[in-house]
């Protein structure tokens, strides 16, 4: 289906742009908030959907706040700094100087983030608009990567195309901490935490040209965002497959499972997996468990104590990707038990590198593996108990898997295909402005 097709409401089918080549190079804008690969997939995201698209001709150049990416060769950077309060050892409650006074951005970042507020896509969309007030001319269109922000409302009556990637509304993040939260007090800090969203919600319905990541984000961006369906393109993720391929070098262990998770985000859903692995130790003692996350002081850290587990679970962090692959490739499962993904990054990069994966149903984990993967029910720990074990018990049906996987993501996670489809949401987004 083109982007032209008609797209029905919610229980519809959102349009799948067709692939084309431009007859010229764009000029792209990639805007990011915050884009260091080391702090979330979406910096991974960004750096590699800034070479796809540069690698098809294009002239790329990424606005980024802080941290600030890690770009291929030839892609520009331009970097607009912000107050960066979250990486100062006093949680930047003490950055005020009499300079940012004379900022109302900076002002505003300083005490919104004082009074608990997550500041950063509003004062980066305002510095974007700025930067690109003060350099007309330069971009063809700019494409926004989930900052959502205001600033992208100025930026357009400007008379530059956007075009916004949203990879999933983070309303859904907020409700899922807010369930795991008994707190009142706690709840009402993450809600005023959250309240850029409201920001996000108001802009996004003003966007003429959305990309999402999945069929199942598209639904969620339509229903949480108030996106209207025509505007929605879904373009899948791609994967490096260069880099995330199989390591015939490397055994596969017997017994180890892996999996990618902030300890303490309820999204990621990892307290299930750890209670599934609690369930399993009695029958499989040698059984280790492998965190690519870090583990901080929290609930996480709580339950592990209590369950007796605090030696037994591994968390790893700071890996290079080639570190990363090299634990794909020795995992005996990969296992994703988020509550929610509007992709599923990990997943489809331990398929791109031929392992076995175990997900649950929660957002686009299904459409990510299809039939080459085993899907349970999400925030059910019996049921990824019941998986793992059946797996663990099949190595034949283990390696079909993984061949299956390898299959699957070598047909479509592709970023030379999306990098095709980017160019007609692109230039359809140029097309309105003629």
């Amino acid at each position: 289906m083109t982007l032209e097709a008609p797209a029905q409401a919610l229980a519809g089918t959102i349009a799948r742009p067709a692939p084309s080549r431009t007859d010229h190079p764009l000029r792209i804008a990639f805007l990011s908030y915050r884009s260091d690969p080391r702090v979330g997939g979406q910096g991974i995201y960004l750096a590699e959907a800034a070479r796809a698209l540069a690698e098809r001709g294009h002239h790329v150049e990424v606005i980024s706040g802080p941290p600030y990416p890690q770009l291929a060769d030839g892609i520009g950077l331009v970097k607009l700094p912000s107050l960066d309060l979250y990486a100062q050892p006093h949680n930047g409650h003490r950055a005020l100087r009499w300079r940012h006074l004379r900022s109302w951005t900076d002002t505003a970042e300083f005490f919104g983030h004082l009074s608990g507020k997550f500041m950063e896509p509003w004062s980066f969309g305002r510095r974007a608009a700025k930067y690109l007030r003060a350099h007309p001319n330069k971009y063809d269109v700019v494409l926004d990567n989930q900052s959502i922000a205001s600033g992208l409302l100025d930026i357009a009556r400007q008379g530059v195309p956007v075009v916004g990637v949203i990879h999933h509304p983070i309303r859904r993040d907020l409700d899922l901490a807010l369930a795991a939260e008994p707190a009142w007090g706690i709840r009402w800090l993450k809600r005023r935490w959250y309240s850029f969203l409201s920001m996000q919600e108001h802009v996004a319905p003003r966007l003429s040209d959305v990309i999402v990541v999945s069929e199942s984000s598209g639904q969620d961006v339509a229903e949480c965002l108030g996106v209207s369906a025509v505007n929605i393109s879904v373009i899948p993720l791609g994967i490096d497959q260069t880099v995330f391929k199989p390591q015939p070098q490397i055994t596969r262990e017997p017994l180890r499972l892996l999996t990618t998770a902030s300890a303490d985000v309820p999204l990621k859903g990892l307290k299930y997996l750890i209670e599934a692995y609690a369930q399993l130790l009695p029958a499989w003692p040698d059984l280790k468990l492998v965190v690519i996350g870090k583990l901080r002081e929290g609930p996480t850290a709580e339950m592990l104590e209590d369950l007796g587990l605090s030696g037994r679970v591994e968390f790893v962090s700071d890996l290079s990707q080639q570190e990363v692959v090299e634990q794909y490739a020795r995992a005996t499962l990969c296992v994703t038990p988020s509550l929610y993904e509007g992709f599923g990054l990990p997943a489809a990069e331990a398929m791109s590198c031929g392992s076995p994966v175990v997900v649950t149903d929660g957002g686009a984990l299904p459409e990510v593996v299809g039939d080459a993967g085993v899907v349970v029910r999400k925030g059910d720990p019996e049921a990824l108990a019941s998986a793992i074990g059946q797996l663990l018990k099949d190595p034949s049906r283990r390696a079909a898997m993984g061949h299956a996987a390898l299959a699957r993501a070598a047909e479509r996670f592709s970023w030379p295909r999306a990098a095709e489809a980017y160019e007609v949401v692109l230039q359809r987004a140029m097309s309105r402005q003629c």
